[in-house]
């Protein structure tokens, strides 16, 4: 079901989960992804619903046009699918900051004291690379403080259901050898990866204290849109064609 973090005031943020939206067939409903094969009509309701929930027009819901990347921007003015970035801070009332998510973590950020918000959409490149330092830093650069700051971790893969190979676990040894400690062999060739202890580990080694954990498992709840999911159940078609729900936070 869609949640909200126990640190975070409820009124200003939501994880929406699949549920509620207009979409149909394997997006069924709350789909937001303009790189699916949806229909782009029922996506924009579906933006609407989310507009709704905070009392909202679209027009000031910020979506981005995500990547594996460790970009975070300032958000000034709200767009919609014109940013490329997998991080946005912003300072101003009545903006929407939102995440796209099927399986990676989306990690939200509070600063009532300073009035500051932020966003990042943590796949383990994005997490690996600095996607959570980089939004952080811009979020302190607008006013905010350490110590005023809470986070919350949403809905993503759990370590259960995270396998992964050789590869991946030596890009991580690669950057840090201690690393080691969020992976855990499966045999010679796959390991379980924990994306939501390292999220939480990245945002302690930054000096937040204050974090939430959803300990939600997109792809064993069916509430959840999960791309290892479809892949398993071979509904994804053709790349980029799966569905994506929505994390959110604004002042």
């Amino acid at each position: 079901m869609s949640c909200t973090a126990s640190n975070i005031p409820a009124d200003k943020h939501l994880f929406f989960d699949r549920r509620g939206g207009f979409s149909t067939g394997k997006y069924h409903s709350l789909n937001f992804s303009l790189n699916s094969l949806d229909n782009r009509e029922n996506i924009f309701k579906n933006i609407a619903i989310v507009a709704n929930h905070f009392n909202q027009s679209e027009k000031n819901l910020n979506i981005m046009i995500q990547g594996v990347s460790n970009k975070a921007v300032y958000i000034e003015k709200p767009s919609q699918f014109q940013i490329e970035a997998d991080g946005a801070v912003t300072d101003k009332t009545n903006i929407i900051l939102a995440i796209r998510t099927a399986d990676c973590a989306p990690v939200l950020f509070y600063d009532g004291k300073h009035k500051v918000i932020g966003v990042s959409h943590a796949g383990w490149r994005g997490a690996l690379y600095g996607i959570i330092e980089n939004t952080l830093s811009l979020m302190l650069s607008y006013g905010a403080e350490k110590k005023t700051i809470a986070a919350a971790v949403g809905p993503c893969l759990q370590k259960t259901s995270f396998e992964c190979q050789q590869d991946m676990i030596e890009k991580f040894l690669n950057i840090n050898p201690n690393y080691q400690i969020f992976f855990t062999p499966q045999d010679k060739r796959h390991w379980l990866f924990d994306a939501q202890a390292f999220c939480v580990h990245k945002l302690k080694t930054c000096g937040v204290d204050n974090i939430w954990t959803s300990n939600i498992n997109t792809y064993t709840d069916d509430n959840y849109f999960s791309y290892r999911r479809n892949c398993h159940q071979k509904s994804v078609s053709q790349p980029k064609d799966f569905p994506s729900h929505l994390s959110t936070i604004m002042l």
